[in-house]
């Protein structure tokens, strides 16, 4: 048995490099960049792996993928069902017709229409739901059961997270002396294989998760130690507005994660306005919460350079537009400081 078996049964660092092998048919390498400039803002050397660049524009197509070519023939003849915020059900569509097999998601009423018209255009099936009202997971079961269909969690699901690990992988093979990962956290998923791999890589380093304020579950049932329910957030992050942790990533994060910091609303928004000013990345709020985060805790971190994922890139264009304006304006008063998080 090796070190990294003891976390959970089924899921451990070498699953990732399993998955790996897989993933790497059809995923995007995405790139890893960096900003001079940035590096001076925060006073060390920070890589940005861009995940907007990826397949459906966010990490999820990994996990996604991974899922469905490892499903056994009997599920992907019979199809596939998801609830998710939306990156999660492109994704899914998208890896359920590369292997010829139809995808069902079940996605929140008000989810962006730009998530929603890329998971048409990939030829699944849409059930709405209401996120204040309606069990998003008791309706995928529903209908899962109604129909035969395989459920792919978007964080719950053993392949999901190994392959979402691979993001990690990636990072530190081109950039191997990496002292810290900072990743979002929204069901735990990618936290968790970015964790898995970090430790099949170098058990010193840390991986940091980063919520929003107003979503952060997961911070309270890590310090709780217990999983711990918050009621629907309110946040301009709608990919992190989970009320629970998932059960499987979670085992892992509250034993692997080194801390799983929260940052305000404006901090996100000041994020994004980093990334495009210092990248030239158009990161959804989502995708930035981890640079967010990382501006809070950079001076707390060992040194050396740290890596820093953007997940996703899935913004409707007039909410990106609004958010940048507000964020590029205040933060261009004084460009060269950190913003100070209230």
């Amino acid at each position: 048995m090796t070190e990294t078996s003891r976390v959970v049964p089924g899921v451990t660092s070498d699953n990732v490099l399993m998955a790996m092998e897989v993933v790497r048919r059809e995923a995007v390498r995405t790139p890893m960049v960096a900003s001079a400039v940035f590096d001076e803002i925060v006073g060390r050397r920070v890589w940005v792996k861009d995940e907007t660049k990826q397949r459906t524009g966010s990490f999820k197509f990994r996990g996604a993928y991974y899922a469905v070519a490892t499903a056994s023939s009997d599920q992907r003849n019979a199809g596939f069902i998801a609830g998710s915020s939306g990156n999660h059900a492109q994704a899914l569509a998208l890896a359920a017709r590369l292997h010829d097999a139809s995808a069902t998601v079940v996605i929140p009423s008000d989810a962006p229409a730009s998530k929603r018209s890329a998971i048409e255009a990939f030829g699944a099936r849409i059930f709405p739901y209401d996120r204040r009202r309606d069990r998003r997971e008791a309706l995928v079961q529903q209908i899962a059961y109604r129909s035969g269909l395989t459920v792919v969690p978007s964080s719950d699901h053993r392949e999901v997270i190994a392959g979402a690990g691979t993001v990690a992988w990636e990072m530190l093979q081109e950039v191997n002396d990496l002292v810290a990962i900072v990743v979002p956290v929204g069901g735990g998923g990618l936290a968790a294989g970015s964790a898995l791999a970090a430790l099949g890589h170098n058990p010193r380093l840390r991986v940091i998760g980063v919520e929003p304020a107003t979503a952060d579950d997961t911070h309270r049932s890590i310090k709780s130690g217990r999983l711990t329910s918050i009621r629907p957030p309110d946040t301009i992050a709608d990919g992190l507005r989970h009320t629970e942790p998932a059960l499987i990533p979670f085992g892992i994060n509250k034993s692997l994660l080194h801390d799983v910091v929260t940052v305000p609303e404006g901090a996100i928004a000041d994020a994004m306005a980093y990334l495009w000013r210092y990248y030239r990345t158009a990161a959804e709020p989502s995708g930035a919460v981890a640079l967010a985060g990382l501006l809070q805790v950079a001076d707390r971190l060992p040194d050396g350079p740290v890596g820093v994922v953007v997940s996703g890139g899935n913004v409707d264009w007039p909410d990106y537009r609004k958010l940048l304006d507000i964020a590029m304006d205040r933060t261009e008063r004084n460009p060269h400081a950190a913003p100070v998080l209230r």
